[in-house]
């Protein structure tokens, strides 16, 4: 188990991409894919690409969160980090908006092409791609500025849990073909087209980034470039049907097609596919000639792709699932019945029809004999309410003295927990690089919307064997008896571990130097950890051991993994 890294999801990107007709110069980690503990992003983030080729070993600009580039833009993440070259989530200070940079040296052999690429796909203008804000050279940097989409979500990550409905899918290669066939009538190619670079919207728009830009950063191109992003846009349709990728190799997160098969047809992959758009996908992708079951003709261009959707009887989206409403049922108050269980429970009963009024001479007498019968009651009743009222007044002051005592010992509550104010915390590391130490007084600041933020892990829940687990001791001030305590948590889910620990300083040795106090594990957004063993203690330790697998995140995180986020920590004694 290992944390994600960066440069380790590119260089696997690559692998899916060699079937492509476009090739591209062969990537090289040279130590960073090793390097398990990277920070969260990834290639799936936003600013994400890659570029370094045989031989390229330009260095790094030295940048950091905060740095200013224009007296503009101030670098807030690092999404990607590779030799030369760095994506991050920035913000614009004169406009106050997020956007996302590619930085890399002026002097590096692909500066000057992807200045060209850049200020070529601003021209466009296009609201189908991702926006292009800026490209400028200064200061031996050449930076490219792009919008950064927080509602957006990835095709990766969509494929992630599931292939897309028939009509989410028509969708998506619809827009697509026709958003790459605007670009290639202006001139400009993709080349790097994979479901990284494809976004949907919170309004169902799908969006395409990284235009002529990705290829240029990794040195892409083609004889056929309209042919390229065709075979491309047919395996996103391909993988948005079946959930693989449809060439022998994994990537993207999917499982390639078993070796020696072939390519398939995507309804011969997965049962219940569209046969519409499973020809479609052969028609788009490069098979040798063998396109769909009819031997249509294939597609070498998006727009004849786009011509070819167009022929297609629409597919309508599904028809809204409303629950049916609950049969009525009588109340039992209704059926005369107040108070009593019905003989059949939900099975309703007739009313029952009221009594015919006492009209006759015998029911008038027997109107006056229950009168009557109800003043004696009532007199009689009075009496002996007189009787013991006097009775009651006739006790000693000392029997009425021991009764409130009495009552009050019964009445008497459990004193309510004490709020234990922290005064300081600390992260610790029994293994491995921390997280996000400086991040650590947010957790008892009184916000409830920021976060300490674990890393992203590629498998879990459990943290270890990579790390026994991650968290932060805490000052209490003086040694105080604890009770509970109450952690805010980002993500539910399956499922997140809690552990409190005793400790004999804000920088403990290690972890068996202290002792555990509680624990508790909960799949939801709040963890109540009860002290199950009485010790006083000035500093407390709250570990996680396990951590929910959560989606992409546009506040904390740039790519879907097993993480977790604290917002508050609250002691009571």
């Amino acid at each position: 188990m290992a944390e994600r890294s960066t440069a380790a999801v590119d260089v696997a990107d690559n692998s899916g991409e060699q079937p492509l007709t476009a090739k591209a110069d062969q990537s090289t980690a040279d130590g960073v894919a090793k390097n398990p503990e990277r920070d969260k992003g990834s290639d799936k983030s936003q600013g994400s690409s890659g570029i370094d080729g045989p031989g390229e070993k330009t260095s790094s600009p030295e940048l950091h969160s905060g740095h200013k580039l224009a007296r503009r833009y101030r670098l807030e993440e690092c999404v990607t980090r590779l030799d030369g070259f760095s994506s991050w989530r920035a913000v614009d200070e004169k406009l106050r908006r997020a956007v996302g940079v590619h930085i890399l040296p002026a002097e590096h052999t692909r500066a000057r092409s992807v200045l060209a690429a850049a200020r070529s796909s601003a021209l466009l203008g296009d609201p189908r791609f991702v926006q292009v804000l800026d490209a400028v050279e200064e200061n031996d940097l050449v930076y490219v500025v792009h919008e950064w989409l927080p509602d957006a979500t990835e095709l990766t990550t969509l494929l992630a849990a599931a292939p897309l409905e028939p009509h989410d899918a028509y969708q998506m290669v619809s827009q697509i073909a026709s958003a790459m066939a605007a670009a290639h009538r202006e001139g400009l190619a993709h080349l790097r087209l994979n479901p990284n670079a494809v976004l949907r919207a919170s309004t169902g728009q799908w969006r395409i980034r990284g235009l002529a830009v990705n290829a240029a950063l990794r040195g892409i191109s083609s004889d056929t470039p309209q042919r390229t992003d065709t075979e491309a846009i047919g395996a996103l349709l391909y993988a948005a049907l079946t959930q693989r990728w449809p060439y022998e190799s994994d990537a993207y997160g999917l499982s390639g097609l078993p070796k020696g098969v072939g390519l398939i047809a995507p309804d011969q992959v997965r049962a219940g596919v569209h046969r519409g758009l499973s020809e479609l996908a052969m028609r788009a992708l490069a098979n040798d000639g063998a396109t769909a079951s009819r031997h249509e003709a294939a597609c070498t261009t998006p727009e004849e792709l786009v011509k070819a959707i167009g022929e297609m009887p629409r597919i309508r989206p599904p028809e809204p699932a409303f629950a049916a409403p609950p049969e009525y049922q009588r109340t039992t108050y209704q059926q005369g019945t107040y108070g009593r269980p019905a003989s059949h429970p939900g099975a309703t009963q007739p009313i029952a029809a009221p009594p015919p009024p006492l009209q006759s001479r015998t029911g008038k007498a027997l109107k006056w004999a229950v009168s009557a019968l109800l003043i004696a009651a009532l007199g009689l009743g009075s009496w002996q309410l007189a009787d013991a009222l006097m009775d009651q007044g006739g006790k000693s002051d000392d029997t009425n003295k021991s009764q409130q005592t009495d009552d009050g010992d019964k009445g008497a509550s459990k004193p309510k927990p004490t709020p234990i104010k922290i005064q300081a915390g600390q992260e610790f590391v029994a293994k491995g690089d921390p997280q996000h130490p400086d991040d650590v007084p947010k957790t008892y600041d009184g916000d409830k919307n920021t976060y300490w933020r674990t890393r992203t892990f590629n498998s879990g829940p459990a943290i270890a064997p990579y790390k026994p687990g991650v968290g932060i001791v805490y000052d209490l001030g003086s040694a105080k008896q604890l009770s509970t305590a109450t952690i805010d948590l980002r993500y539910g889910g399956d499922h997140t571990t809690v552990e409190l620990y005793a400790a004999d300083s804000l920088t403990p040795a290690s972890l068996d130097s202290m002792t555990q106090i509680g624990n508790v594990t909960t799949t939801g957004n709040t963890a109540t950890v009860k002290v199950t063993k009485s010790v006083k203690t000035q500093y407390v330790l709250v570990w996680l051991t396990a951590v929910p697998n959560s989606g992409y995140d546009p506040t904390l995180y740039s790519g879907a993994g097993f993480k977790q986020a604290i917002g508050e920590v609250q002691f009571a004694g």
